[in-house]
């Protein structure tokens, strides 16, 4: 949770890619999510974060230090753009508040052969979602995901691919699925976990 913008959003999302985590690995999961405020302490003791949005993201000096000590710390964050949208609000604010954190070249795309594509399931890239596919956003299918890496490990993943929406339904409505959509989140966790 961070103070700007609208973070709150995609809800079922979060018991979905649990659900996934139970369904496909042997990981240890909470079933519980755990909303913690970005400006809280307790925030720097989660294995994993995820941080979405549509608007604005202008974080607080609490906000942005305690960022910076987590991913600095071996932390891991998650980051989606629902708006799918390169020159959107989103995607220039957080772009902008990772530049101030961790310097202007820091966010880069990484290939489609990184790891994270490979740490469970197998994937020759970032798979497409149906909000690219249906034209909203910036009507782009975007091929790749940009990456932070500290000490050659990715430490913040983020996406204009908007994961989010397209995960958020009912963990019940997978079976209506030919392929379920939710298996790019378990390697997400996985890699992160280093699982």
């Amino acid at each position: 949770m961070y103070e700007s913008g609208d973070w709150d959003v995609d809800i079922r999302m979060p018991s979905n890619v649990l659900n996934s985590l139970v369904e496909y690995t042997t990981l240890r999961v909470d079933p519980v999510e755990r909303v913690i405020a970005l400006a809280d302490a307790k925030m720097l003791e989660s294995p994993f974060c995820y941080l979405a949005g549509h608007k604005l993201v202008q974080f607080t000096p609490a906000e942005r230090k305690n960022f910076e000590r987590y991913v600095r710390g071996g932390g891991f964050v998650f980051v989606d753009d629902c708006n799918h949208d390169i020159d959107g609000l989103f995607a220039k604010s957080f772009e902008a508040e990772m530049a101030r954190i961790f310097g202007p070249r820091a966010l880069r795309k990484i290939p489609n052969n990184h790891p994270v594509y490979s740490s469970f399931f197998q994937f020759d890239g970032p798979p497409n979602t149906g909000n690219e596919l249906n034209g909203w956003g910036d009507d782009l299918v975007h091929d790749y995901l940009k990456a932070i890496e500290i000490n050659g490990r990715v430490r913040v993943l983020y996406s204009n691919k908007d994961y989010g929406c397209e995960w958020d339904y009912d963990f019940r409505n997978k079976r209506w699925l030919v392929v379920d959509n939710t298996r790019f989140a378990v390697n997400i966790i996985q890699y992160a976990l280093g699982a």
